[in-house]
């Protein structure tokens, strides 16, 4: 009686209406995301991976509801999930197969799938959307499988998922998941495959906002097979979750390659993750090493960010399974430090003219290592403002020569709060300059934010 009053429930709730969202497209310049009217689109993601998979529907109203509360605009989760995803069912029994082959997809299980898209919408959210987790194309070393997927029914399955989802405005399409195509394989088919069905079934590639998202790969992301395909509208890295990794060298070799294309971090190091997988000898990731990539990665050219948290991404809770130590249930990691200081990152970057903004590290002077000390540097192509990042506060020489104006004010920002501090003034003959932060050591990041005066600006993290 339950199970069937929930479905009564769901088909009530497919009137709920969508379409308060637009969908979101690629800046003129081919750097950022905008929406329909042009405006800035900063990505704030999570990784819910198994949202679909583990979280009946007042679960994931629960944790849609809490995001959108912490400024929260995209979540990226999969259909055929990574934890047993095609024959562990979901939490109204249902698996989204009834049969592998010929392919036949069970009507219930999508209608849980449509209900949380459709949730995801009235909180203001988009969907990265993720139709399949990729152990369902191999397996490698870790993933249940099993292995269903070639190129003729990666196609039909993109554009029978394309059809169904063709009207909705939330959606971003990631493929892939979590492998990197392997060599003498048609892996690297198999996924345009999938993507030339999506691009069929919404009805055409401007419909479908697309990119792949991978295991670490060096030099790119995604772009080290599907740069120069014309379905991948944004490349993605997965940066891993080591500490210590220059992040910066990824979102930077992706920025120089043409055609140019939208670049981002879709999985850093996760809150709460074990360092390297090995929670014996590196301990646990903490919120310092966290801000650090996401703040690197912003300043190097990325368009947002995506946040991750490891118990969050497992939908882990008491009598779970546990996949590699997470910490606590997913609802207490919900209030985790880092969760709550994402938005500070991206209200300090929509608080300044964003899509004329550009990496510039000749802005920085004084010598660096690739190491957890290394200063970062972006500003405005108009030069009507720069922020500098500090992930130590260790003083470092600046060149402010490509800024405008007679009178620079200089601020200094908190990654941790949000707060702001006044940090002085420059006339046009100072651009060569010494600069210490507020404080220094680990843990003690700060963003310096300069300003052409006559622009009066707002305070940096403050739209307007």
């Amino acid at each position: 009686m339950k199970l069937k009053l929930f479905f009564l429930l769901v088909l009530l709730s497919g009137q709920v209406s969508f379409g308060q969202l637009s969908p979101l497209k690629i800046s003129e310049n081919q750097r950022f995301l905008v929406k329909s009217d042009g405006s800035p689109f900063f990505w704030m993601g999570d990784t819910a991976w198994e949202l679909f998979h583990r979280n009946d529907r007042e679960e994931a109203d629960y944790y849609l509801k809490k995001r959108a509360e912490q400024g929260f605009n995209v979540i990226q989760s999969v259909v055929m999930a990574e934890m047993d995803g095609l024959n562990t069912p979901n939490a109204y029994l249902e698996k989204p197969l009834i049969s592998i082959s010929p392919m036949v997809f069970n009507e219930k299980y999508f209608l849980h799938v449509d209900y949380i898209i459709s949730k995801a919408e009235q909180y203001g959210i988009y969907v990265a959307l993720l139709p399949t987790w990729a152990d369902k194309l191999f397996k490698d070393r870790w993933g249940a499988g099993p292995e269903i997927f070639n190129q003729t029914n990666a196609f039909q399955y993109g554009k029978w998922i394309g059809n169904r989802y063709k009207d909705r405005q939330n959606i971003i399409w990631v493929l892939g998941g979590d492998r990197t195509p392997r060599k003498n394989t048609d892996d690297v088919e198999v996924w345009r495959k999938m993507a030339a069905g999506i691009q069929e079934g919404v009805g055409g590639k401007d419909k479908a906002l697309m990119t792949l998202h991978p295991q670490p790969a060096s030099p790119g992301g995604s772009s080290n097979w599907f740069h120069q395909d014309e379905w991948l509208d944004f490349n993605m890295h997965q940066t891993g979750h080591c500490p210590n990794e220059p992040t910066y060298k990824k979102i930077s070799h992706d920025y120089s390659l043409t055609p140019v294309k939208p670049t981002l971090d879709g999985e850093p190091l996760y809150e709460d993750h074990p360092n390297c997988f090995n929670a014996k000898e590196f301990g646990y990731s903490v919120p310092e090493d966290i801000r650090r990539i996401m703040y690197w990665n912003v300043f190097a050219g990325a368009f947002g960010q995506t946040y991750g948290c490891h118990d969050i991404w497992q939908m882990y809770k008491t009598g779970r399974e546990p996949v590699n130590g997470p910490l606590r249930p997913w609802k207490v990691a919900l209030d985790l430090p880092m969760a709550n200081q994402v938005k500070h990152l991206k209200n300090l970057m929509l608080s300044r003219p964003f899509l004329s903004r550009v990496p510039d590290q000749g802005m920085v002077i004084t010598p660096q290592e690739d190491d957890q000390h290394y200063i970062i540097a972006t500003r405005d192509a108009g030069g009507s403002y720069a922020m500098v990042f500090f992930p130590t506060g260790k003083t470092a020489e600046l060149d402010l020569s490509a800024l405008k104006g007679k009178t620079l004010n200089a601020n200094w920002f908190d990654p941790r709060t949000g707060a702001t501090f006044a940090g002085g003034s420059f006339d046009e003959n100072n651009r060569r300059i010494s600069v210490s932060p507020p404080s220094a050591g680990k843990g003690q990041d700060w963003v310096l934010v300069i300003d052409d005066a006559a622009r009066e600006f707002s305070k940096p993290g403050q739209i307007r």
